[in-house]
């Protein structure tokens, strides 16, 4: 297969007319009158070819403009790429994260080797150096991907690899710069792991495949280990849940168990915290089948688990000072003669037993194993992440993950998280009347609801499992695939969850630290 784009960012000192590179990328706020002394000092150097660009409106700054100057050696750089930034009284460190995808975009279609960001400097001091730095570098690798693994034709096709340079003339900015810009690159890089194997089709990914892929990721870090529980261990377990959404197909499921034990002793009250991730390798719906249109995308319902992988390869990465499980329950849902079946009763790990009226609300069913596992082993925090239900992009659209929580704490955390990461979220119910809609007559409870509220009645069946411990559940449906490309990301996967979850480890262990 050939190799996923190989992309690079580190920082240099330089002058920005003086800065030789492929591309040199800058931005400019659509409600600014003047512009900054970054753009006046290039377009001096270049005739005035911003002004007239500007004037004949053909660059506005609005999200998601860019224009290209080819600049005939009046400045060290072969290109000028200005990059709207909106209007600068909203500006946030996402507008800079999506700005720099867009540049990193369209540097691959140009197939420029070297690209050089300048992006900071119109953000003045409204925003911290570190954090746009971070931001940058989470920015290059997203705009970058490509997702084309499979693709044999070469001819005209992209490079191999991209360099990316955040540039700035002064030393202290660039430190400051560079101190953010290494978490960005490792952030940037497990999100196109997750990217990669979210993408990967369900010949490909299968539940042993990706347990398989789970223990490789483990190898070289001491403070990360692999366990993995087949189907026999899970039904010594008495996980009927994974069991039963896995029961059709030849590949059998898996329960992948990541613990993640920092180097450096958790500071004082810092919770030890589970990750828990819907790893649907394909979903069929079972015997309660999907439509045939568009189920190719249902490689993707392992989004949820890829998430949670790539945030504990992340953790190893950047030494996070939390302890820290990785639960990730993974089957195939197929129809077949050993499927289960609308009906049926299954026990789960918790004890409870569900009445089972769709094979297709399957996702419930292996997560709601994984949380009994995880409140068993006595975690403070759970936060699941799945793409569960269809009814939460009708709700949302393919904008904001849905956010459901049984502690208000933890969901403004999260919501901080969301704001840091770009990633967002929209809190919803799943209280007492939602779960009076999965009660079962014959059962503990049954695995769907009436038609209404589907996405707060799943959550508030997962809330079943985790008694008072503190939880939340992120359903992401909608927020895992690019139908089509955007200005700032290919088609495809888009890994989200996974600088989420990151931003919200990352300010738990500030927030112990007596950093926030």
């Amino acid at each position: 297969m050939k190799q996923i784009i190989d992309v690079n960012v580190k920082t240099r000192r330089a002058g920005l007319a003086a800065c030789k590179t492929d591309m040199l990328v800058v931005g400019r706020f659509c409600d600014v009158d003047e512009p900054d002394e970054t753009i006046r000092e290039l377009d001096e150097k270049l005739g005035g070819a911003i002004r007239r660009l500007v004037k004949l409106g053909d660059f506005t700054g609005k999200p998601k403009t860019q224009a290209v100057l080819y600049t005939s050696g009046k400045i060290a750089a072969e290109r000028l790429m200005l990059v709207g930034l909106g209007e600068r009284k909203n500006a946030t460190l996402d507008t800079l994260r999506k700005a720099t995808a867009i540049a990193a975009n369209r540097a691959v279609d140009l197939k420029v080797r070297r690209l050089s960001l300048a992006l900071h400097r119109a953000f003045g001091d409204i925003l911290d150096a570190a954090a746009m730095g971070r931001a940058m570098a989470e920015g290059v690798y997203y705009g970058s991907y490509r997702y084309d693994e499979f693709v044999t034709e070469s001819e005209n096709g992209r490079l191999a690899s991209l360099d990316a340079q955040i540039v700035d003339p002064d030393a202290s900015q660039i430190r400051s710069l560079g101190t953010g810009m290494a978490i960005g690159a490792v952030i940037g890089q497990v999100q196109s792991y997750a990217r990669t194997m979210s993408n990967r089709p369900a010949n490909v990914i299968n539940p042993p495949a990706l347990a398989k892929a789970a223990c490789d990721l483990t190898r070289g870090y001491k403070t990360l280990r692999c366990t993995i529980y087949d189907d026999r261990q899970l039904a010594a377990n008495g996980m009927g849940g994974i069991l039963a959404a896995g029961a059709g197909s030849q590949n059998k499921p898996r329960l992948i168990v990541l613990k993640y034990t920092p180097a450096r002793k958790p500071a004082a009250g810092m919770p030890t915290v589970a990750l828990v991730g819907k790893a649907i390798t394909f979903d069929s719906g079972g015997i309660s089948i999907k439509p045939a249109q568009d189920m190719d995308q249902m490689k993707l319902d392992k989004t949820g688990g890829i998430a949670v992988l790539a945030a504990m390869k992340a953790a190893a990465e950047l030494n996070l000072p939390v302890s820290l499980w990785g639960l990730i329950p993974a089957a195939e849902n197929l129809p077949s003669g050993s499927s289960y079946r609308p009906g049926d009763i299954v026990t789960t790990h918790s004890g409870k037993t569900v009445e089972i009226l769709n094979t297709d609300a399957e996702g419930r069913m292996i997560l709601c194993d994984a949380l009994a596992y995880a409140v068993r082993r006595k975690c403070d925090v759970v936060i699941d992440i799945a793409t569960l239900t269809g009814a939460c992009m009708v709700a949302l659209g393919p904008y904001k993950a849905g956010l459901m929580s049984n502690d208000d704490d933890l969901v403004r955390d999260i919501e901080k998280a969301a704001d840091d990461s770009g990633e967002s979220v929209w809190h919803l119910p799943s209280g007492d009347e939602y779960a009076d809609e999965i009660k079962s007559k014959i059962a503990d409870l049954k695995n769907i609801g009436s038609r209404w509220g589907g996405a707060c009645t799943a959550a508030a069946f997962l809330r079943q499992f985790v008694g008072e411990t503190r939880w939340a559940h992120l359903d992401i449906a909608g927020m895992d695939v690019y139908q089509t490309p955007v200005p700032h990301a290919a088609l495809g996967s888009t890994g989200f969850g996974v600088r989420l979850l990151i931003a919200y480890l990352m300010n738990l262990s500030d927030k112990k630290a007596g950093k926030a």
